[in-house]
């Protein structure tokens, strides 16, 4: 029991340095630029050891991806039992304005290269939809319906893919936090009593 558990530990960690490599590659040069093997070069694995986690170059930012919509999820299940459309601000709010300037840069340079690569883009919706079906787990154990989970967590998972989006392309527009809040109120006008 004890080396299942020491090997999966083992196994998260490689697969969080090989993610780390690709997110600081992809934000350096693009995500065109790089290649499997450069990434495994940097994560300090061979390339069969990158191919044993990941499929292909893209796939491999996903696991950064799942931790920053896994805190998401966690914040959106600590939230009081008023109303939570209407916290759902505060918590996108505390979720995205304290992250780390560097991680955030490194974001914006992964998020940037979505345009141009289909199979980046495809890896960035995959990770949402997972979130906002996690979302919708959640709103419904809060006791809201099924009807109105589904819309309210499609709208906040949204919210957040749009703001991240348009902060990545703008650079002299809001910090993504902000983003996220105005993409969030837009999109949920007509929800107002879903909760």
């Amino acid at each position: 029991m004890e080396t299942s558990n020491l090997t999966e530990r083992r196994k998260a960690a490689t697969e969080r340095e090989i993610a780390a490599a690709a997110a600081g590659l992809f934000a350096e040069v693009g995500v065109a630029g790089v290649t499997a093997e450069q990434i495994a070069a940097r994560a300090g694995v061979s390339v069969r050891t990158f191919y044993r986690y990941f499929a292909r170059k893209e796939d491999a930012i996903a696991p950064i991806l799942r931790v920053g919509a896994r805190r998401w999820q966690e914040a959106f299940a600590e939230v009081g039992e008023q109303s939570l459309r209407a916290q759902i601000p505060a918590v996108i709010r505390s979720q995205l304005s304290g992250g780390e300037g560097q991680e955030l840069e490194m974001m914006r340079g992964v998020l940037r290269g979505l345009d141009d690569d289909t199979a980046m883009r495809d890896v960035w919706l995959r990770v949402n939809d997972d979130s906002e079906r996690q979302l919708r787990e959640i709103l419904q154990q809060r006791g809201l319906g099924a009807w109105h989970a589904r819309l309210l967590a499609a709208v906040a998972t949204d919210a957040i893919r749009v703001g991240f989006e348009q902060w990545a392309a703008d650079t002299a527009g809001p910090r993504p936090a902000e983003r996220a809040v105005d993409a969030f109120q837009a999109m949920s006008r007509g929800l107002d009593g879903l909760d």
